[in-house]
């Protein structure tokens, strides 16, 4: 009998990818996937680190793999694995650890011992190239990831991931172009770009290029497959990107872009190097030159020292710009980060009153948003179905839509009429 295999991943969609291919890995090795609760003989756990709860999440899920099976083998990975290796291989029922450099090694690791407590974590800031996993078919999903970075340079003072990920390694071209070609013959409908700092992209290459040129030799590959970005920094939206990416028909209408804060002297605090009037113009340029665009931001509120002022300075500025939706975290002192040493540390419980109010913010940009595409046809890819009788489908600016179930038309792109907002946001159906 084939062993069976689970994989639990938690935090980005760098993380994503790379348990997809992690999947592929051990599906071609024998093994066969089945859900986390039922207990596999092999559970991989790929961990974020970005906050402490994020660290619990992880050692919960060890526990409850144990518990669904006792005789299961607890591999951890990730950026959790990467950054406190040592206290995971001490976890009792853990067989083995991996770093993020090791996640492309799994089958050889898997090899050499089952012992428990065994740990193989590189010392990742050494690292100067970056050879990406592949992905064939990302287990037959409309939408596929395309990792095209890793690591950063940016240590922002509240941020591991440096640490977690090492510096900015960036994937050949020829490899990105190589990995477009096996995801479109595959039969995907988008790509999305990920990585963790995809706009620092061929800095570190010879020759040097850049996340433009990448775009631009990915475009005529794409058939009628469409392209998404992932999140990009706001220092690294030149004009000339923006000019690119808003005026072309294949890259979706969709910006990620972290704020972070809404106070200049908390964003210089963060080692974020903008200000809120760079942001403001970047942001009001894109709307300007693409109106049907989503664009979404990140947000920390609760930053060490950040005054009742700052957090309204922040929510009054966040109301003034054209954006779609918000990702809001409450701050979470990491451990190893220069703002976890700083004074001022706002109390938990009015960190998240505030993440509550920044929440309320957000949702109604989003309605506010959605609300001008009724009646209008968007491009949509249904992705899943419910029990209701609806599917939800995606449209090209990161809208949601839900329309009548239809099985078949999972997975194909097709025009859709919105026809209402409703309770559970946009309705519409098929043209």
């Amino acid at each position: 009998m084939k062993p069976t295999f689970a994989i639990v991943t938690l935090g980005c969609k760098t993380n994503q990818f790379e348990s997809a291919a992690m999947s592929e890995k051990l599906i071609v090795a024998g093994y066969l996937p089945c859900n986390f609760e039922e207990g596999a003989d092999l559970v991989l756990i790929n961990t974020c680190t970005v906050t402490s709860n994020t660290d619990a999440q992880s050692r919960n899920l060890i526990r409850r793999a144990k518990r669904f099976n006792p005789l299961s083998r607890v591999v951890v990975t990730g950026c959790y694995a990467q950054v406190d290796a040592k206290s995971l291989a001490e976890m009792p029922g853990v067989s083995l650890v991996l770093g993020n450099q090791e996640k492309g090694e799994l089958l050889a690791y898997l090899a050499q011992s089952n012992a428990e407590g065994t740990f193989a974590v590189a010392a990742i800031r050494g690292e100067n190239v970056e050879v990406a996993l592949e992905v064939a078919s990302e287990a037959k999903r409309s939408r596929a990831f395309l990792q095209i970075q890793n690591g950063c340079d940016a240590f922002c003072s509240y941020c591991i991931i440096p640490y977690a990920r090492g510096r900015s390694r960036s994937v050949e071209p020829i490899a990105v172009l190589k990995q477009v070609d096996s995801l479109v013959a595959a039969g995907h409908q988008e790509l999305v770009l990920t990585g963790i700092h995809i706009g620092q992209y061929g800095k570190d290459l010879t020759p040097q290029i850049n996340l433009l040129s990448l775009v631009q030799q990915i475009e005529p590959r794409l058939k009628d497959c469409r392209l998404r970005l992932g999140s990009l920094e706001p220092t690294e939206l030149p004009v000339e990107l923006r000019a690119h990416t808003t005026g072309s028909a294949k890259i979706c209408p969709h910006y990620h872009i972290p704020l972070q804060s809404g106070s200049d002297r908390v964003l210089a605090a963060m080692n974020r190097h903008y200000s809120t009037s760079f942001f403001a113009e970047m942001l009001h340029d894109i709307h300007q030159r693409q109106p049907q665009a989503g664009i979404g931001i990140d947000l920390i509120v609760g930053f060490p020292g950040e005054t009742d002022a700052e957090f309204d300075e922040t929510c009054r500025f966040v109301a003034s710009l054209p954006v779609s939706y918000l990702h809001v975290f409450p701050y979470s002192r990491r451990p190893g980060t220069l703002a976890a040493g700083l004074g001022g540390q706002i109390p938990g419980n009015i960190a998240r009153l505030r993440a509550e109010r920044m929440r309320q913010i957000g949702e109604d940009k989003h309605r506010q948003f959605a609300r001008e595409f009724v009646g209008q046809a968007l491009e949509v890819i249904p992705e899943a179905g419910d029990h209701s009788g609806k599917m939800r489908a995606v449209a090209g600016n990161y809208l949601s839509i839900l329309l009548p179930f239809d099985e078949n038309l999972i997975g194909q792109r097709r025009l859709a009429r919105v026809c209402r907002q409703g309770t559970q946001g946009l309705e519409g159906v098929i043209v």
